[in-house]
């Protein structure tokens, strides 16, 4: 699993913009920014839409004032579901990135195997990303959902 410290990996994510299909260099990026990453087992998920993307969104405005350049939502959903999601969420400070392949997800060593609930997904995570270098990372334990909520995220900014 990554650690604190390190770069993140060479990775690719796509996100659907009004303007079409972007594919995200993820090194380019997040090149030069003050990023808080946060990652969900699915979109449209109950604790992920009534509890994770929607602190978020309500505290946009003030991770941003700390020095936070992009706030984004990560999971291993294709680009079109997590745009829809964005929007249903009023989520649009957010990047919503999608990791259609897992393969961000893999490269961190933060995936899971749900099995037949959906196959290989995101485990629920949080990292503050400072120039492509992870300082911060807060995985949650399993069935838990306290140290990636956007609140515990401000408090250390």
């Amino acid at each position: 699993m990554i650690q604190q410290g390190q770069t993140l990996p060479a990775a690719t994510l796509g996100e659907l913009t009004k303007d079409g299909m972007v594919n995200h260099d993820v090194a380019e990026l997040f090149a030069g920014k003050k990023v808080v990453l946060f990652a969900v087992p699915g979109a449209f998920t109950p604790t992920c839409s009534e509890s994770h993307l929607p602190g978020y969104v309500v505290l946009a405005d003030q991770l941003k004032a700390k020095g936070v350049d992009i706030i984004a939502c990560v999971s291993v959903n294709d680009a079109f579901v997590m745009q829809a999601w964005g929007e249903a969420q009023n989520a649009s400070e957010i990047m919503m990135l999608a990791d259609g392949d897992g393969s961000f997800t893999k490269a961190l060593g933060l995936e899971m195997d749900t099995a037949k609930f959906g196959g290989l997904r995101s485990q629920r995570y949080a990292m503050i990303i400072d120039n492509g270098v992870v300082t911060q990372l807060n995985v949650e334990a399993p069935k838990e959902f306290e140290v990636s909520k956007a609140e515990t995220i401000l408090a250390s900014l």
